[in-house]
Parts: structure tokens; sequence; C-alpha cells
């Protein structure tokens, strides 16, 4: 199979990206056939795929590194919430202001990670197309399991850019995609999942079974489709039959076996649990080692962590328990994690805390750590601003603990906590009380129940139980907090909604007339 980038993608507004190498923004915006790989497939021919299983997995295996990623995806998802954040650390994380410019508010269209998370989701899409048609003669079920990655990869450009450029396979490069709008994407993808719900097998939680597509994953991914729907076609609230559908697809994924499970942070280990509804065999390392300090080590990564990641003291705060240290007995809630002290630092957990790490750190023997230049390593809850930072400034957070191995290979993507909540908040916007629901959800994590269940209740829960799971944006989109002011985010972004969708990347808007740039860019 020829894979047409150069001629032929190009022309869908995403540069190529060629083995091993990440693009960046530039400021020379023509396009040479220099660029990347030249093919004389497109208009010339198109004969369908030579292998399709082989197909699959190449695009499972580029949407594997594209979410085992901590910048682009996971960055523009995360960092650019209240949730997550990269302060500059004397010369650390500088990194000529591509993390801070994502806090604030103030990206470009020549962000290198907006660029990026464009070339790879459409390169997805396309991939995924290929497969599809009919001309590659796939099964059924290969044809679903095609249908659902293409809408999870088109699904993302939407969420991201409002615009979803389209090709067929056998389209040359003398025509120019064609661009769905925000509706029309949102009508596409549904399509693509009703049929993958249709083809796809059905599987309980299963880790042989549930690293791929299946039925309950592309249920998940219709119900948080519609769940966004309002958003994604302009309306100014979701309808009822939309939120009556959330709550039957959900109540599917229940019945297939899918259930919340105690002990919170045994979820995120290679184990099998009932909640994982699909995985990925990506590497955990990027979700641990970016916010360790450099003298906190594990078994893997002797050399201890980048030091870079922190969250915000008022996310910190959206937690039970008390608010300036996270030891043992401090009244946490279960899924704030714990630090240890000198008492219960040891090789179960190599002296390193689970969750939102604050305070004295210890290493394995219980001896307190210190930084690079010998002061008492204790990560403090305030920061000074985004930039001016010391190695010890900043609450860190770990979800996958290194106890288990940055390179466990098994990320959860789609997880039944998520489509529970998604469950509780239909309930809400159609005026029924979800409080029973969240409050079992609470009780499990060991948290206070709440007395009543609001949508901004909702977006807390959903912050504290999903932190750094992919969502933060979009849920705080939905809601309606992705523009209200938080620490450090640049005062002229405050309220502003054309920050609700990304740019389209200049080179893409060059190569793709079609293409019409996001209002505020």
């Amino acid at each position: 199979m020829k894979i047409m980038f150069n001629k032929q993608l190009i022309r869908i507004g995403f540069l190529s990206i060629t083995a091993g190498v990440f693009l960046v923004a530039c400021t020379d915006l023509e396009i040479k056939e220099t660029d990347s790989i030249i093919s004389d497939g497109g208009g010339e021919g198109f004969n369908g795929v030579e292998n399709v299983d082989a197909s699959i997995t190449n695009v499972y295996n580029a949407l594997r590194g594209h979410l085992e990623s901590q910048d682009n995806f996971f960055a523009l998802q995360e960092v650019s919430t209240d949730e997550m954040l990269v302060p500059t650390r004397g010369t650390d994380w500088g990194d000529n202001g591509i993390w801070r410019t994502l806090h604030q508010h103030t990206w470009t269209p020549s962000h290198q990670y907006v660029l990026t998370v464009w070339n790879q989701m459409n390169q997805n899409a396309f991939l995924a197309t290929e497969i599809i048609d009919s001309r590659s003669n796939p099964s059924t079920e290969q044809k679903a399991e095609a249908q659902f990655l293409r809408a999870y990869a088109m699904y993302q450009v939407m969420d991201l850019y409002g615009q979803v450029p389209f090709r067929e396979p056998d389209e040359g490069p003398e025509i120019e995609p064609t661009v769905l709008s925000r509706a029309e994407a949102f009508d596409f993808i549904l399509a693509d999942l009703n049929d993958a719900i249709a083809g796809l097998p059905s599987s309980a939680p299963n880790n042989a079974n549930t690293n791929t597509a299946t039925k309950e994953a592309a249920q998940f991914l219709k119900a948080r489709l519609l769940l966004n729907k309002f958003v994604y076609v302009g309306a100014a609230g979701p309808e009822t039959a939309d939120m009556d559908e959330v709550i039957s697809l959900v109540d599917a994924i229940t019945n297939s076996g899918y259930q919340l499970q105690e002990g919170y942070f045994d979820i995120f280990k290679e184990d099998q649990d009932t909640e994982t509804i699909w995985w990925m065999a990506s590497g955990v390392g990027n979700r641990i080692w970016n916010g360790m300090h450099y003298n906190q080590i594990s078994p893997d990564n002797t050399g201890g962590g980048w030091n870079g990641f922190s969250t915000l003291a008022e996310f910190y705060d959206l937690f039970e328990g008390d608010p300036n240290s996270n030891n043992i007995g401090d009244g946490q809630e279960e899924r704030r994690g714990w630090v240890p002290d000198e008492t219960n630092a040891d090789e179960t957990n190599l002296g390193i805390g689970y969750g939102f790490l604050i305070g004295q750190q210890y290493n394995v023997d219980g001896e307190p750590l210190q930084d690079r230049a010998k002061n008492p390593l204790i990560f403090t809850k305030e920061l000074p601003g985004l930039v001016g930072n010391n190695e010890r400034t900043g609450i860190r957070t770990i979800k996958y603990h290194p106890v288990n191995g940055g390179f466990t290979g098994h990320q959860i993507i789609f997880r039944y906590a998520d489509a529970y909540l998604m469950k509780a908040e239909a309930m809400v916007w159609k005026g029924e009380d979800a409080s029973a629901m969240v409050n079992t959800l609470r009780d499990l994590r060991k948290a206070q129940p709440l007395a009543s269940v609001d949508a901004q209740a909702i977006l807390d829960e959903r912050g504290r139980e999903l932190w750094v799971e992919f969502v933060r944006r979009t849920d705080m989109i939905r809601l309606g907090q992705f523009g209200r002011d938080w620490e450090f985010k640049d005062p002229t972004a405050v309220n502003d909604k054309t920050k609700e969708l990304y740019p389209i990347p200049s080179n893409a808007i060059l190569s793709n007339t079609n293409l019409v740039q996001n209002p505020g860019y």
C-alpha cells in the first residue's frame, strides 16, 4: 500500500509526519515537495490497502504514540485548564513559552502542539478511511473497528478545532478536501459510531479484549458525543432525548459487566479491573516522571523525575482533607492520595506518594529528600508564577504509580467511572436528582456525601475522579467554566469564548483554502 502524504494528505490541511520525526511550527509556510513523502497514488488510483489487519494495527500504533506523550494532545486537553500547568524553573521547562501560553490561553495558530495534534488526528482519520473503503474489502468487524478509530480521531479534531477536513482515498492532489462544519462532523461521527456499535463484538471487562475497539467502547464514545452535542451544534443546551440516550448507552455498558471498583489507585495498575473499557499499550512513564523531582527515583528510572508538571492550589482544594498537607490521617478522600513520611516510606511505595504530592518528600528509607541545591525537598502549594520558580514549587501529581513501572504498557483511555458520571450529568440536565448516584461513587472513594448535585458539583466530581484522563478541557467547556479566571491565566483571555476552539494551524489554511480561521485568531 502506498500512503499518500504530500500532494494528497498535505491538502487535507495537515503536514505529513515521517517515522520518528515530530513537526515543529515554522515561519516559512511555503509547501515544498521536499517537506514530506511523495507518492504516485491518490487520483491516479487507489486499489485498497494490502493487509487490513496490519493497517488497523498501524492506526492503533500511531494513536498509542499520540496518547502516551506528555505534550501535544495531553497538553492541549490538560495544560490548558485549571488542572495542570508546567511552570518554568530557572531555565528548566522554558521551551520558548510553549507550556506557559497553553495555561495562559495566549496560544497562536503557530503553536507547535496545535499543529502536531491537527496533523496526527487527521492522519489517523485518513488511514482509517482507507481501511473502510470497499476496495480494501474489510470484513464487517474490521470495517466497524476502523469506523470506531475514525470516529475517535474525527471527534478529537471536531472537539479541538471545530472544522474537520475529509478526503476520500482516491481524490488526487488537484482536489481540495471537503471541510465539514462542526455540526456536519457531528453527524458524520455519529453515523460511524452507530455502524461501529452494530458491527463490533461485545466484551465484559477483560484485558485481553479491551485494548482494541469493542461495542462498549463505541457506546462510551457515542455517550460522550451526545453529552456534548449542544456545544458542537451551537444549541443553548442539551435536548432531553439526547440525555435519555446517554443514560441508555451507559446502562448498556453497565449491563455488559462494567462497574465501579474499590481501591482507586489499583485501577491504574496493569492488573484486571472492572472499570477499564478501553486501554492502550502505551507506556505511562510520562504520567509519572514529568512531575517527580530529579531526586525521586524508581527502579526503571534511577535518574529521577523531570520536575515539571504541577497542579494549581485551587484544583488541589477541590478534594477533601487538610488544605496544607497530604500525609496519612489528614482527613483526605482516597482520590487525593497520600504522601509517605518517615514512618511509612518503604519499598512498597518507593518512598513516593500517590495522587497529590505536597510537603516534605522522603526516600525509600524514610529519610528526608533534598533538592539539587541541598534544600529540603518540600513541594509547596503556592507558586510565584509561571516563571521564577525553584525546584520545589508546586504540588505534583502521580496517578500511575512508579512502583508498578513506567513501561507497563497499560494506559486507560475510557473508564466506567467516566461513563457513570456522564449518566449522572445527563440526569442533572434533565432536572432529575443525581445525588444518590454521585454519593455512591463518593462513598466508594471515601468522601463525604453531597447534600445536592448541580452542574458545578458534577464538574468538580469529574475533576476529582478523572484528573489527567484527557477530559478536563472538554468538561469545562460543556459546563461553562473554561473561560473563567484561574491562577496565572492571562486577564485578556478571561471569558473569551473564542478560546473554546484552538486555531486552525497556519500551514493547514495555506494548503487547503476550504479552511477558514476560527474567530479570535
